[in-house]
């Protein structure tokens, strides 16, 4: 073997050094030669490869098809089910926003199905079952065919529950829970009143529910109290006011979580539709923002228990701090029970450097920064008025019209009515 360190040269694998042999062939060897494959060979080969895949493809495909025909005569599994109507009485409560399954597993439970796949394949055959059973507590039998369950769920006038629409007060709320559980006049609101503390409100309540009994369809049984309905209600707007990291948004728009209730009670009483609500929020902010009064009539149809378009100046004098024309800033608690587009808007309003509204009909409500502009909507809005109720006499110096500078004057619309 040569020394490279004392007979210098090109390393093997060195730009132009001789390429290295392969193993097994002495330096120098002549390559070995092969002789050329024979053609007909080769077609031979090729044919015989040729001839095994198409049998694999034929016989493959018999067999797929096989398998798929004895899929197909195969029974679907089968779903225990009772045969008949059923027998005895049950109540089924089913709380909003519950889906077929959670429905299905109720009935199972309480002994109504046989099987949830039953009940499953019996609301399969009915279009839109699960969008037509409503919220609320059904009374039905036990061991009932899936069908006949299924059809008194789907009848609303089966259901059994309390139904609290958006925007209502607190006294609103307290006479409807009576009514519902047929208890004497005054029973819910002295229930919340006694028994404030157990039903969880957040502490910078004080104690009063306005702003938290959460409207929604609440199931009702015979066992239901009103603290139970006012204990739901109250929880479920603890839900609703936590989702969207409250807090969070509450320090960016310089309020409290306490103050978005507020905001989103006022919006839900001012805006006259839903695609309002986040321009209403706004006009709010706004306001607060530059130390302006709010000048919504709604805090005033608040303390004063009542629903009405017609805000007169002497009303903008009322000794009351929920009065927004007189006292700046947000009144001390909510005005209503927002729902939940409402709260959406106190806490994601519409951008825009709004300073006023008038809802001058029906689906018209305009924004503006402009006090000229808004006297002209409020104007517009006077005349309306005048050719609805032509009979009505030219108010007197107790019912003076409002001066337009209010945020939302003489709007108030969107106010429940009980």
């Amino acid at each position: 073997m040569t020394d490279q360190d004392f007979h210098p040269g090109l390393t093997p694998g060195h730009l132009g050094a001789p390429v290295l042999e392969p193993e097994g062939r002495p330096p120098g060897a002549p390559r070995p030669r092969f002789d050329a494959p024979d053609p007909r060979r080769r077609r031979d080969r090729l044919a015989c490869g040729l001839t095994a895949l198409a049998l694999v493809a034929v016989f493959g495909g018999i067999g797929l098809t096989g398998y798929t025909w004895l899929q197909s005569q195969r029974e679907p599994p089968s779903a225990a089910d009772f045969p008949g109507p059923g027998s005895g009485s049950v109540q089924v409560s089913v709380p909003e926003g519950a889906g077929l399954s959670q429905i299905a597993s109720a009935l199972v439970r309480n002994g109504v199905v046989a099987s949830s796949l039953a009940f499953a394949r019996a609301a399969k055959g009915s279009a839109a079952a699960a969008g037509r059973i409503q919220p609320g507590t059904y009374t039905l039998k036990q061991k009932m065919s899936a069908a006949a369950a299924l059809a008194i769920l789907i009848d609303p006038a089966n259901a059994n529950g309390l139904t609290i629409p958006e925007g209502w007060r607190g006294h609103q709320i307290y006479a409807a829970i009576d009514k519902k559980l047929n208890l004497p006049e005054g029973t819910a609101l002295k229930t919340a009143q006694d028994r404030g503390a157990e039903l969880g409100l957040p502490d910078f309540t004080n104690g009063s529910p306005e702003g938290y009994l959460f409207p929604a369809t609440y199931s009702v049984t015979e066992d239901t109290t009103a603290f139970d309905l006012l204990k739901q209600m109250v929880d479920r707007a603890g839900t609703e006011f936590s989702r969207d990291d409250a807090t969070v948004v509450a320090q960016n728009l310089g309020q409290s979580v306490y103050g978005l209730v507020t905001v989103a009670s006022m919006v839900q009483g001012e805006a006259d539709n839903t695609e309002d609500m986040g321009k209403v929020a706004r006009v709010i902010y706004n306001r607060l923002a530059k130390g302006m009064p709010l000048q919504l009539d709604s805090t005033i149809n608040y303390v004063l228990g009542r629903s009405t378009l017609n805000t007169s100046v002497t009303d903008t004098r009322l000794d009351s701090p929920y009065n927004t024309y007189l006292h700046p800033g947000l009144p001390p608690s909510p005005i209503s029970n927002p729902g939940r587009q409402a709260i959406m808007a106190a806490l994601d309003p519409t951008p825009g450097d709004w300073l006023y509204f008038v809802t001058v009909k029906p689906g018209d409500t305009r924004f503006t920064d402009s006090f000229d502009v808004q006297q002209r909507n409020v104007a517009e809005f006077n005349a309306n008025r005048a050719e609805t109720k032509p009979s009505v006499p030219a108010p007197g110096p107790s019912s003076d019209p409002v001066a337009p500078g209010a945020a939302g004057a003489p709007s108030g619309t969107g106010a429940t009515t009980p």
